[in-house]
């Protein structure tokens, strides 16, 4: 077995709950409502995870946001040319997030983020035309952010610090189209790895132009997750000189978490509130995934991302000192070249529409809402470097409802 088809290794997963790539857009429920948007909106500790340098400028001094989302995805692929269908069948995925400040200082905060940018589930029929690609996923990626926010002056501002990214993937597919064991099993692969980890970190700055106008910045490093310890298994192949032996061996395999730099604007006035963010995903690094396993086989696929962007846009509304009411709008260009749309990642340019409310409880405490509805662009691709020679190919139409809710304290 030449390829086994582990571009999903460790984080593709639904392929329609994720902005651009694998990468998932689930980081708070009030800048999601706003489009996703939050890198120069100065509202509440999401800014944890969107721009640490405005914690510094939150009024209180301990600020704490929690939350988490249900998505409810589906993904259906057919064959225009025999008829061949199939579609997704995968539980909900519940990525989530805590968010903390503390302001040490009237010139500096403390902060720490716990998220999940990474993370969901996928699984097609069994036998599916396209089983000898992928069968099914699960995974879970946390990320762990120590955060420091200084202000510079009145005007500027930066913050930034370590990200701890800790993992685990679950991953089966079919060897070919065709290969059994003596019963009529079909042979499969299944790879298995807990507890990868590595480290990246991030920057960002924020600058008030005018009390109601802030214009923000913020990076996020690229980060290699290598796995040398996980457990390949290889099951029901037949027991031949050209083909592996059952059993498990060991793998070796990296992937990276592409950089991205996100730049944006928000404005108040009086009830309303306007953002608009800019991100660029630098996915050009992510060239190809080979893998080495423990029998002497190995994997080399082939990816050739393009950079990508996402385009951002929100507004919020206080009819009152309760309410606020949030709407927003993403346009997300896909980073997979033609040729390359396997059936981990066949994600085309989406459009994300959203939406949300916060009700105050009390002056400390307000209940967060969100929903998302992604639709992905109908589309026909194939991916062109199937280990037979092959192509897999077809129509792929993706989308997603995505509910959240979450709490702001404030103290």
């Amino acid at each position: 077995m030449r390829k086994i088809l582990l571009a999903s290794l460790f984080l593709l997963a639904s392929a329609t709950t994720f902005a651009g790539g694998y990468r998932v857009g689930l980081q708070g429920q009030r800048a999601l409502a706003m489009g996703h948007t939050g890198v120069a909106y100065v509202n509440t500790a999401e800014l944890a995870f969107f721009n640490p340098a405005g914690l510094v400028y939150l009024e209180n001094k301990l600020n704490v946001s929690a939350g988490g989302f249900g998505v409810f995805s589906s993904v259906a692929w057919q064959n225009e040319s025999t008829g061949q269908y199939a579609k997704t069948d995968s539980p909900m995925g519940t990525p989530f997030y805590l968010y903390g400040s503390y302001a040490v200082t009237e010139w500096m905060s403390a902060g720490l983020a716990v998220y999940t940018p990474y993370g969901s589930t996928v699984e097609w029929p069994t036998d599916w035309a396209g089983s000898h690609l992928v069968n099914n996923i699960e995974l879970a990626a946390i990320f762990v952010q120590p955060l420091l926010s200084f202000k510079i002056n009145d005007v500027m501002s930066i913050g930034g610090g370590p990200i701890f990214v800790t993992g685990n993937v679950n991953f089966n597919r079919n060897a070919n189209r065709t290969l059994t064991d003596l019963d009529g099993n079909r042979s499969n692969i299944t790879v298995d790895d807990s507890g990868v980890t590595n480290w990246g970190w991030s920057l960002g700055a924020l600058f008030n132009v005018t009390d109601s106008f802030r214009i923000g910045a913020h990076y996020r490093s690229e980060i290699i997750l290598e796995s040398t310890e996980g457990t390949a298994t290889f099951a029901n192949f037949p027991d031949s000189p050209l083909t592996p032996s059952n059993g498990d061996t060991s793998f070796e395999a990296s992937l990276p978490l592409p950089a991205e730099l996100t730049v944006g604007l928000s404005y108040d006035c009086d009830k309303w509130v306007f953002n608009f963010d800019f991100t660029r995903t630098f996915w050009d690094v992510y060239e190809d995934l080979d893998i080495i396993f423990g029998n002497g086989r190995e994997s080399i696929n082939p990816r050739n991302y393009n950079n990508s962007s996402i385009y951002k846009f929100g507004v919020a509304y206080a009819p009152s000192d309760k309410f606020t009411l949030r709407a927003g709008y993403y346009y997300d260009q896909t980073p997979i070249k033609s040729g390359y749309f396997a059936p981990e990642t066949p994600r085309n340019d989406a459009n994300g529409f959203t939406a949300g409310l916060s009700f105050d409880i009390s002056s400390s405490f307000a209940i967060d809402a969100s929903f998302l509805y992604v639709r992905f662009k109908e589309i026909n691709e194939s991916y062109d470097y199937v280990d037979d020679g092959s192509s897999f190919g077809g129509t792929y139409k993706s989308s997603a409802f995505i509910p959240g809710i979450g709490v702001t304290y404030k103290l």
